[in-house]
């Protein structure tokens, strides 16, 4: 291996790691805040990129189908829960007003989704229909359970795992696509060759880093949410509504998800099922980080993405086995560093 060689892999597990580190950082938001190691993060990202690709062919894609029959059903199980409480009256507002965002979107979406839009607009409604969905999800599949065992969150999020997948078979067939690249540009740097799509998915991928550190720092939410992922009762003893952070950690996930696979679609073919590995890839960079920080995240990623890179050249068909087995001497030393307690 000479230098230039050496530089592409570098390169390409950069921008692999850019992506990983979104994924990254949105499950340690969700394990920070709600204790759930949230596994179908992956299927964001497929939802986002075949949405597009739909889109792209002037289809209507049947997330917005599923976005509206999520927010129905999210306002029907709220209303049962008022109704045994005897509050109908006064949650009937809160509810209409909880379900109303899914509805309009969902609506809008109906509307739109067949005047072939262009790209930048249908990528933008694209992330406006899948990232509901991640405050519906946690509504209804973790919101009963947010004060369960971390085991029984776990067995939730495998089994909304396998759901989302066969949801995502049902919408999108078998068949991959692959989306336009929304620069078709390419930069010579000496032997680096820089595509337009590359500099977008670097770049994105940092000003998001910046954004949710701004959000975390500057916003009242933000700071909410930080508060919620350092103390959940202390949050509650302040007013800080641990249903709320929730579904907005849960939101945010999905965005970051959603863009995650916009970004990789032009340079990679999407399958129903491609989501769990490359979110898998981030949740491994997320237990170099502890499932705890945030800069440790992203720089696990970007290791992820050199690992991933070097193994292709060196040994391209263990590279996965590769990935996945580093992650084992980090198991193993903050296992020896902070033995297991059995929780009760």
């Amino acid at each position: 291996m000479d230098g230039a060689i050496a530089s592409i892999l570098v390169l390409d597990g950069v921008t692999n790691g850019a992506i990983y580190a979104l994924l990254a950082l949105a499950l340690v938001l969700v394990f920070a805040v709600t204790r759930v190691i949230f596994i179908p993060q992956g299927e964001f990202v497929a939802f986002g990129a075949l949405t597009l690709a739909g889109l792209q062919l002037g289809q209507t894609p049947l997330t917005i189908h599923f976005l509206i029959g999520m927010a129905l059903l999210a306002a029907l199980l709220d209303l049962v829960a008022a109704v045994r409480a005897g509050r109908v009256v006064a949650e009937l507002k809160p509810i209409a007003l909880r379900a109303l965002p899914g509805l309009a979107i969902g609506l809008c979406a109906l509307w739109l989704a067949p005047m072939k839009l262009p790209l930048v607009a249908q990528a933008l409604l694209t992330l406006a229909v899948v990232t509901p969905m991640g405050g519906l999800l946690y509504r209804l599949a973790y919101q009963s359970l947010a004060d369960a065992s971390v085991l029984v969150l776990l067995i939730v999020s495998v089994g909304v795992h396998f759901a989302l997948t066969g949801l995502g078979l049902v919408f999108f067939g078998a068949e991959g696509s692959r989306n336009p690249s929304f620069w078709d540009a390419s930069y010579a740097v000496g032997p680096l060759l820089f595509s337009g799509q590359t500099l977008i998915i670097v770049m994105a991928s940092a000003a998001l880093i910046v954004a949710l550190w701004l959000f975390f720092e500057k916003s009242l939410y933000g700071k909410a949410l930080r508060a919620t992922a350092v103390n959940r009762l202390g949050a509650r003893l302040m007013g800080i509504s641990s249903t709320s952070a929730g579904r907005l950690s849960f939101t945010l996930a999905a965005f970051i998800g959603a863009l995650s696979g916009i970004l990789i679609s032009p340079t990679t073919t999407i399958f129903y099922d491609s989501g769990f590995l490359i979110g898998l890839k981030g949740f491994v960079a997320a237990v170099f980080a502890g499932l705890s920080s945030y800069p440790g995240a992203a720089l696990g990623a970007l290791l992820v993405g050199l690992i991933e890179s070097f193994s292709s050249f060196w040994a391209s068909a263990f590279k996965e086995v590769i990935v996945f087995t580093s992650i084992l001497p980090v198991l193993l030393w903050r296992s020896w560093r902070d033995p297991h307690h059995e929780e009760h």
